[in-house]
């Protein structure tokens, strides 16, 4: 090796030594605070998840409502990022609103998601779109949603109308939010816990009079190779679609990571993994960055999953709190991938904001270390901004940096909003 090959390598230790000791984030880095139009806008009537609520039986546990009334009061939400001392913010476009019949676009809702980037660059904020955040049309999901062949087209198809009408002022879009959620539930839960989404499915079906209605978050097990093979072939043509319009866009995906751990001979766990991620991860390799969302890790040993040690810290759910999982997650999906990485998710559900003020820059200290090591990650989104619709959950998880009072919708900030904002106004731990 030449000496100035050595030089090289000496400075480069040198700036990674001093970006973990200030524990600095790069100029331009994007600190961040993410929604779905779902969970917040409210009376989304023409989605696929609007019907499953409501019909009855439901396996939700309560419907979505007015959620957070963020289609109205999205200027508040704007201005609740900035005054955090945030830059930018993660929202997605709400198909069934723009697509509430095949082929019928509405002018209207184009340009009200046009509205919210156009606002997001009035106030600083770097516009980070998710063109697919879970729900779909109804129309869709009763057309067999993702296991029908012609989904990714259609997909394709609304992503470039989309595109058309705003792509030039978004900062990074996403394709769809966490395509392999449904492979990692099945993994995670006993199959009981499905039995309440496969009554609600057929429900749905039943009252439309369709042989089946397949959603995006809720898939049966004998649905899954169909409905993966199509939320690929979206992505594929989705970010096709998206670069046709404006080359230079940043287009990724955002995918669901748990921190696995294995406990004793990494081999079930490594199987797990390829099983979960390996196509997702194979899949991303030609995009801009890959989203990572990560809450929490999953030991495994020898004869399978292991509870979380005595004595830890407990999220809503029970699950445990470990901040050092976020670190963990971005170094495996770079190692995987060779790809950049953009934080998209990454969050605590807990009545307890202490704890998420804590949790916060602790996570931030394991991420800050994998970027000293060389991984390249472009920014932090945090999930969430609002305490908002938690799906099946309904309600009762609250991720927000922002309490939400139900009944008049006033926005609080709680400690912890503070606590991710004067880190993001430094740009350091």
């Amino acid at each position: 090796v030449g000496a100035a090959a050595l030089a090289a390598l000496g400075g480069l230790r040198t700036r990674a030594a001093d970006a973990a000791a200030t524990q600095a984030f790069p100029k331009n880095f994007l600190w961040g605070a993410a929604t779905a139009g779902h969970q917040v806008e409210g009376n989304n009537t023409s989605s696929d998840l609007w019907l499953l609520e409501n019909i009855k039986p439901s396996d939700f546990a309560e419907p979505s409502g007015d959620a957070c009334n963020s289609f109205e009061l999205w200027p508040q939400d704007l201005d609740l990022v900035r005054s955090l001392g945030l830059n930018s913010y993660r929202f997605s476009l709400e198909w069934s609103r723009i697509e509430p019949e095949p082929g019928q676009y509405s002018l209207a809702m184009l340009d009200h998601y046009l509205r919210i980037i156009e606002g997001c660059r009035e106030r600083g904020l770097a516009p980070i779109v998710t063109f697919n955040h879970f729900t779909a049309p109804r129309w869709f999901s009763a057309d067999g949603g993702w296991t029908n062949s012609a989904a990714p087209a259609r997909f394709a198809r609304f992503c470039s109308v989309a595109a058309r009408h705003m792509a030039k002022d978004i900062s990074h879009a996403l394709t769809l939010n966490e395509p392999d959620l449904p492979r990692l539930l099945q993994a995670l839960l006993p199959p009981v816990a499905f039995a309440g989404q496969r009554a609600n499915l057929a429900a749905a079906a039943k009252a439309l009079g369709v042989p089946k209605f397949v959603a995006a978050n809720g898939v049966n097990e004998e649905d899954m190779p169909a409905v993966q093979a199509g939320l690929l072939a979206g992505h594929r043509l989705g970010r096709e679609a998206i670069k046709a319009v404006r080359p230079d866009l940043p287009v990724g995906v955002s995918l669901a990571m748990v921190d696995d751990q294995a406990v004793g001979d990494p081999g079930r766990r490594d199987a797990r993994r390829a099983a979960i991620y390996g196509e997702w991860l194979d899949a991303v390799k030609g995009d801009d960055f890959v989203g990572v969302q990560n809450y929490e890790r999953s030991r495994t040993g020898p004869d399978g999953p292991l509870p979380p040690p005595e004595g830890s810290p407990r999220n809503w759910s029970g699950a445990e709190v470990y901040a050092p999982s976020l670190g963990n997650a971005v170094r495996y999906v770079h190692a995987a991938t060779g790809c950049p990485i953009i934080v998209t998710e990454h969050g605590l559900g807990t009545d307890d904001d202490t704890l998420r003020a804590r949790f916060i820059p602790e996570s931030l200290q394991g991420l800050a270390a994998a970027m000293a090591d060389g991984v390249p990650v472009g920014g932090y989104i945090h999930w969430s901004l609002l305490d908002n619709f938690e799906w099946i959950f309904g309600y009762r998880p609250k991720y927000g940096l922002v309490a939400v009072d139900r009944k008049t919708f006033k926005r609080t900030p709680k400690p912890s909003a503070s606590v991710l904002g004067a880190i993001a106004r430094r740009n350091s731990l």
